[in-house]
Parts: structure tokens; C-alpha cells; sequence
């Protein structure tokens, strides 16, 4: 198969011999600075979180953020031009992480949960492919998820492929084994050198036709999260370089081609292993045709130039490191490597992301006040919890807030009951969806009082279990869906700790609030690994401040719905018996983050550490 021939590449040989990133690393240099664009326009004082950074055939620099929609500057502008959401013609979402140009004119975005669009007049006008016209699927694109080749443009989406050769007025699918794919939850496309995409999904790396052929590379040894790579790049240019791909989660690899004497294989790579601090999910790479070239990571942005290899410095709190896109300078150009954070361009950072904060309120890592449950997807399916739309979350004012967590998962996925128990519901609920209510077998006893612990399971596509049956820990009780009111595939999972022993308080069709949920990131065991970070928001007169953001968290995983800010419960949404936090956050990768909160207008700042297993607990006080 000519796909052998394909190579998907990291940066140089250099690396693949390196036993450790510190060893090969130059003297520290200044990182790059974004010293030739302009600041993008930041109301928050938070800085902008940058999603994408892509180069335009025109010239113009395009940049996807969380929220913000799409920055734009055009050849010999000294301003962005800022496209946002809002009515006819305008693009669909503002939350935006993939672009791709198809020619001077025609430029295609992508999004997290709402589908995609094209641009025909550089972007004055859209024409956008939402629920509306998708449905239920297909609305979350991958990350960098877009393609173009010729006429083709490929989406690689949480729900499979899609094509379209006519500009979009029809479509093509790939969404499970009789296509091709071994998983139709695609975590990233890039093209081949000769035709056909490497993708990666939930169920490996392999190389992709449209015609349904499919070869997988499986990495050796499988991490313990499965054999996901979560980004894939490939060089385009001629110079020789060792083919390696980079991954996330707990592995970054080389893929070897085949050779006169050498055969091929995968193996996952030291250099990149997440042990130690030195955690390094790769999301984009610019610039490596030449090499050298430049990476951003979730620990920093990396570059190379004749001294080295070169790592942005650790002096700086986690989220000043958190690097999402990179765009290199054409070659023989004047300009800057632009990197884009969370919080803004390096070198363009608001003060607010470099703050280094003090330990006041904080307190160290401690054990569960109560005994971990299970997690309702398997560590070998798609585990993660979304992060766009958490516990008492609004994403940002623009839903209600949430009773819940969601596990994003493709139909069918087993969901599993985190602790023994009693099903005491099994049947339709709000608005049809398929819901499965377990009575757990230990009570909560707090100095409150005693309270009944249920966990429920929404939005199956079928479900596994009947009232009254009894069912164990990591036993199957339903399969994943998208029944009741779903925008697409998904478990929705909530805990209840209820004083009364009601069923219909725990689940009621025609309430869409039930009066005792609770965060389901303090009751679930964290990801290997991760820890918690709960705790408190007050004003100056001693009131939780409600919808209040945190920034400061670092979470690579999932990168399909990246993780942006914390929100503090409302009015709707409570803290825990044992706890009684305004927030928390759970499956959080061990180590130091600098959290901010705005109080009154004044913006306070605590320095916190995550220990694997363990829940930190801060304070917010003006």
C-alpha cells in the first residue's frame, strides 16, 4: 500500500535519540514574541484563549478562539477584525479551533459542538452547517479537524468524516467498520503525502481512504488510557527527516516505515512521556518541512534554531505555558513565530496570566472525605468529561446551569454503574431520553445529617437494566445516545445526595433543576494521575459570589472541548454536604497552577498544588 510511503513526522532525528527534553535543550533564550501583529482585542483583561492560528493563501493571519470568535488581519492592516456570532450570514459559533483555505477566496471553519461553515468572500459572509442541518451529529469538529485537497474538503468530526467534493451541497460519510474507521470518534486528520488521510480515533492510528480502506499503527507498549493518539502531523517537504508522530494523553510516538532491513513499527517515545512535571501534550506543530520547527504543547511552547532545541521558561505559572496553535513566518519573511495561549499571543500576555499568586486559604492536598466511585465509561472508551459545559456551568452565560457532567462517547458505548446499588428508574424521562437512576447501597452521614446517594445516567440509546434489579460496581446498566434532549452523542451523568428517599426528586420528567444534584468531579475517581481542586468564592461581605470564572487550570485532555475557566454554582446548582465548595474541578494533571477570580472588582490570585488522588481545597476572599 503506497500509504507506507506517507510520512507523519515530528521534528528531527535528534529527538528520537534524546533520553530526556532537558538534555538537548540550549541555553535558555527569550521565547519568540509576537512583536509584529497587533494585541488581540481582550475585553476581559484575562486575556484571549487562542484555539487555531492559520495563514490564509492572501497573507491574512486567522486566529479560533474560546469564545471569542474569529480574529482576522488582513495584509497591511494594524487592526484585527473581529467575527462573532450574530444572525444571517455571520459564523455559527464563537467558539472556534480548525481552519482551512482552499483557495484566495474560500475559507472553512471549524467548531466545538456546533458544527462548521465556509466563507466564499474571505470572509464576509457564511454559509454554515449546524444541528440544524446536521442534526445530532457531527457538530463537534476535531481539532485542526479540516482538510482540503483539490475540490475535497475533509471534516473529521466526534462522529466520523465527512466529505463534500461540490463546495458542500452534498456530503459524504465514514462512520464506522464498514467505512473504514475503527472508531467514528475522530480525534485528528492530517493528509498524506499521496492521497488519503492518517486518522486518529478512539481506537488507534491508521491511514484512511475514501474508498474504506484503513491500515492501523498500533503504538507498543499500549498506554494505560489506550491507544489514542490525539494529534497527527505530516510533513510535506522533501528534506528527509525520522517520521515520528506526536500524541496526547500518555504518549508520544515514532512511526518507522519500513526499510531494507528494518521493519516498520510504532513505539511510544521518552522524550514526551508525562512523568515527573514534564508533561507534554503536543497540540500543533508550524514550520517543520525546513526544520527547524516549532511546537506548541500543554507545558509550553517548544522551537528549534542552529543552537538548539529551545523550551519556554517554567518561570511563569501553568496557564502562561498553556500554548494551543503556532504559526511560523513564511520562509525568507520578516515576522514572528506566533504562539497562542490561553491567555492571549506569547509575548502578549495580559498581566493577569503571569501573576504568581500566594497560598492564602489554600490548603494542601488531602484524601477524600469519602471513598471514591467508579467512573460510568471505561478508561478504554472515551473517559474524559467535557469541558466546555461542567457542573453549574453556563459556558459562559450562553446555557442554563448545568446539573451535570458529560461524557462525550459514540452511540453504543457501555456505561457502567460507579458503586453498587438498587435501580430504582430505568425507563424515559425529561423530553423521551433514556434514563437509568441508581439507589447506591452507603449513605452520606454528615454533621447535616444523613443523605441517600444516587447516580443517574441520561440520554441512552438502550438501556441494560430493569426496576428493581440489583447491579455492581463497573457492571453495564445502558449504551450511549442521544435520546430526550441531546445535542449529540452522549452520556450525561449527575449524583444526587438527597435528605429524603424520593425517586421522584432524583428524577422527574417535567423538572429540569432536581433539588439535590451534586458535582460529580468530587465524587468520581480522578483519571490516573489527576487530582481535584474545590473550594470557595466570598465577597466582602461574606456571600458566595455565584458564576464568578477561575482561571489558572491546565487540562490537555480532551482537546475536542478544551478546558477554558471554572464557573462557581448559581442559583440552581449546590456544593456538597461534606464539602459545601462553589466549584470544583476534577481529573486535573498533578502539579502547580496559579488560579485568579475577579471579586468586586478587584482581581485576587491563589498558588495551589494537585497531588494524583488527593482533592486541594482554596479560598477566594477580597
Amino acid at each position: 500500500m503506497r500509504a507506507v510511503r506517507d510520512f507523519v513526522v515530528l521534528i528531527a532525528p535528534l529527538l528520537l535519540a534524546t533520553p530526556s527534553l532537558a538534555q538537548r535543550t540550549a541555553p535558555e533564550v527569550p521565547a519568540p514574541v509576537a512583536t509584529h501583529v497587533p494585541p488581540l482585542p481582550d475585553s476581559s483583561g484575562w486575556g484571549v484563549h487562542v484555539l487555531a492560528i492559520a495563514r490564509a493563501p492572501d497573507g491574512s493571519i486567522w486566529v479560533g478562539t474560546y469564545g471569542d470568535g474569529i480574529f482576522v488581519l488582513r495584509p497591511g492592516a494594524n487592526a484585527w477584525q473581529r467575527l462573532r456570532r450574530g444572525g444571517r450570514g455571520s459564523i455559527a459559533s464563537d467558539f472556534v479551533h480548525a481552519f482551512a483555505f482552499r483557495d484566495l477566496n474560500e475559507v472553512w471553519y471549524g467548531t466545538i459542538g456546533n458544527g462548521w461553515g465556509v466563507s466564499r468572500d474571505t470572509g464576509r459572509t457564511w454559509r454554515n452547517w449546524t444541528a440544524e442541518q446536521l442534526g445530532r451529529r457531527f457538530l463537534y469538529t476535531a481539532p485542526a479537524g479540516i482538510v482540503t485537497r483539490g475540490d475535497t474538503v475533509f471534516i473529521g468530526t466526534a462522529d466520523g468524516i465527512t466529505w463534500t467534493a461540490d463546495g458542500g451541497n452534498s456530503w459524504r460519510q465514514a462512520v464506522d467498520t464498514a467505512q473504514g474507521l475503527p472508531s467514528r470518534y475522530v480525534l485528528s486528520i492530517a493528509p498524506g503525502r499521496t492521497g488519503g488521510l492518517w486518522v486518529a480515533t478512539l481506537r488507534g492510528l491508521g491511514f484512511w481512504r475514501s474508498d474504506a480502506q484503513y491500515r492501523p499503527f498500533h503504538p507498543s507498549p499500549v498506554p494505560h488510557l489506550g491507544p489514542r493518539i490525539r494529534t497527527v502531523f505530516v510533513l510535506q517537504g522533501s528534506q528527509p527527516v525520522t517520521p515520528v508522530v506526536p500524541g496526547g494523553e500518555q504518549c508520544a510516538g515514532a512511526f518507522r516505515p519500513r526499510r531494507r532491513q528494518v521493519p516498520e513499527g510504532w513505539s511510544c517515545m521518552s522524550l514526551f512521556q508525562r512523568a515527573g512535571g514534564g508533561q507534554y501534550a503536543i497540540r500543533q506543530m508550524a514550520g517543520c518541512d525546513g526544520v527547524p520547527c516549532a511546537m506548541a504543547t500543554s507545558n509550553g511552547a517548544i522551537w528549534s534554531t542552529r543552537m538548539g532545541l529551545h523550551v519556554q521558561s517554567r518561570d511563569v505559572p501553568a496557564r502562561a505555558r498553556d500554548v494551543y496553535a503556532v504559526l511560523t513566518p513564511l520562509a525568507d519573511s520578516p515576522g514572528d513565530t506566533l504562539f497562542g495561549t490561553a491567555c492571549g499571543l506569547l509575548g502578549q500576555q495580559p498581566a493577569a496570566c503571569l501573576e504568581r499568586g500566594d497560598t492564602t486559604g489554600v490548603r494542601a492536598p488531602a484524601p477524600p472525605r469519602r471513598s471514591w466511585l467508579g467512573r460510568p465509561i471505561a478508561l478504554t472508551d472515551q473517559p474524559f468529561i467535557d469541558q466546555t459545559y461542567r457542573y453549574g456551568s453556563t459556558m459562559g452565560g450562553t446555557l442554563q446551569q448545568h446539573q451535570g457532567v458529560e461524557f462525550n462517547n459514540p452511540a453504543g458505548t457501555p456505561v457502567v454503574a460507579v458503586e453498587a446499588g438498587t435501580v430504582v428508574y430505568a425507563g424515559p424521562a425529561e423530553q423521551g431520553a433514556l434514563t437509568v437512576a441508581v439507589r447506591h447501597d452507603s449513605a452520606l452521614v454528615t454533621p447535616q445529617g444523613r443523605f441517600h446517594v444516587f447516580s443517574v445516567y441520561y440520554h441512552n440509546s438502550a438501556l441494560l437494566v430493569q426496576n428493581g434489579q440489583r447491579v455492581a460496581r463497573g457492571q453495564p446498566i445502558a449504551r450511549v445516545g442521544s435520546t430526550g434532549r441531546a445535542s449529540n452523542e452522549h452520556l450525561h451523568f449527575e449524583i444526587h445526595a438527597s435528605p429524603v428517599d424520593s425517586v421522584r426528586q432524583i428524577v422527574d420528567p417535567d423538572n429540569r433543576f432536581p433539588p439535590h444534584t451534586r458535582n460529580p468531579e468530587l465524587w468520581i475517581e480522578p483519571l490516573p494521575g489527576t487530582g481535584v481542586i474545590a473550594g470557595q468564592v466570598w465577597d466582602g461581605s461574606g456571600r458566595p459570589v455565584q458564576q464568578a470564572r477561575i482561571y489558572g487550570i491546565v487540562k490537555p485532555e480532551p482537546q475536542e472541548t478544551p478546558f477554558s475557566y471554572a464557573e462557581t454554582y448559581g442559583s440552581r446548582t449546590r456544593g456538597d454536604p461534606l464539602y459545601n465548595e462553589h466549584f470544583a474541578v476534577g481529573d486535573v494533571p498533578a502539579g502547580e497552577y496559579v488560579l485568579g477570580v475577579e471579586i468586586e472588582g478587584r482581581r485576587v490570585f491563589r498558588r495551589v498544588m494537585v497531588e494524583p488522588g488527593r482533592v486541594t481545597w482554596v479560598e477566594f476572599r477580597p
